[in-house]
């Protein structure tokens, strides 16, 4: 949800993956250390068509487009983290690739948490962006306007980049409602991801906007899970979470913009490419 063009032409070389009971897109951008890119709600790859090139400079970025968005089809399930985080782990044994990084934003950094936390063996190094860790870190106002996503709202949203970019990519465009039924049905559940963020046992970048949909001092709060924030870091480092695990506040950014901001692609990049302490 972003107020930019995500027609952006940054196409890749694109297949589909039949894995988990779903036919995935991903869109493979570069080469180098495999990177899997996970986009926010209603959105797809192309939501980070303005960082893509400068992600894949020394990267092969996978881009997936999660159920139900962009190019991969819905199946009969709900939106549920925990089962998109199975498809993302059998995309990986699919692709047969070793260890990549998991970079998500918003709805696909709960998706790359999950996946983290589930198959620590799969990743390599986790950036997850504009994650809250339970419903009421979120600002109330912010809470009011998710209860009222349905697909009801879908003639109000005709024009928007996500209803403009999914009727030009989806396979079955007429199913755009059905999708904002599920992500409505899945932002009215209650959660509570901290364990999750506790068992982590990959390297771990925290990075949210200063004027995210949940105040910085949460994003603090989900660091000081991973055992950071909590000391003086010391000349030399030593007081750093031991997990290798970071913590980057974005400064003028939004919970709309931040996936799609060059400051987003150096802080992530600065984090993956730094070799283990």
């Amino acid at each position: 949800m972003a107020a930019t063009d995500w027609t952006t032409d940054v196409r890749g070389s694109g297949q589909y993956a039949e894995v988990n009971g779903i036919n995935l897109y991903a869109e493979t951008h570069g080469a180098g250390r495999p990177l899997i890119l996970l986009h926010g709600g209603l959105g797809s790859g192309e939501m980070f068509g303005p960082v893509l090139p400068l992600l894949a400079e020394n990267h092969q970025v996978i881009a997936v487009d999660l159920q139900g968005h962009g190019r991969t089809a819905d199946i009969d399930r709900p939106i549920d983290l925990r089962l998109m985080a199975d498809d993302i782990a059998a995309l990986i044994d699919h692709l047969g690739l070793d260890k990549p990084d998991l970079v998500g934003y918003s709805l696909g950094g709960g998706v790359a948490l999950h996946t983290a936390a589930k198959y620590p063996d799969k990743v390599g190094k986790l950036v997850v962006a504009s994650v809250n860790l339970t419903p009421d870190a979120i600002y109330a106002e912010m809470r009011v306007q998710q209860g009222q996503v349905s697909a009801a709202a879908a003639e109000f949203m005709k024009d928007t980049p996500m209803y403009r970019l999914y009727q030009q990519v989806a396979p079955r465009p007429e199913d755009f409602p059905r999708l904002l039924d599920k992500i409505g049905d899945y932002m009215s559940q209650d959660f509570d991801y901290s364990d999750e963020v506790r068992s982590l046992q990959v390297p771990t970048l925290v990075v949210a906007a200063d004027a995210d949909m949940a105040p910085p001092s949460h994003h603090v709060e989900i660091f000081n899970l991973l055992d950071g924030g909590l000391r003086d870091g010391g000349w030399m480092g030593e007081g750093r979470p031991k997990g290798g695990h970071a913590l980057a506040i974005l400064p003028g950014l939004t919970h709309y913009n931040v996936g799609m901001s060059p400051l987003f692609a150096a802080v992530t990049l600065a984090f993956l490419d730094q070799p283990p302490s």
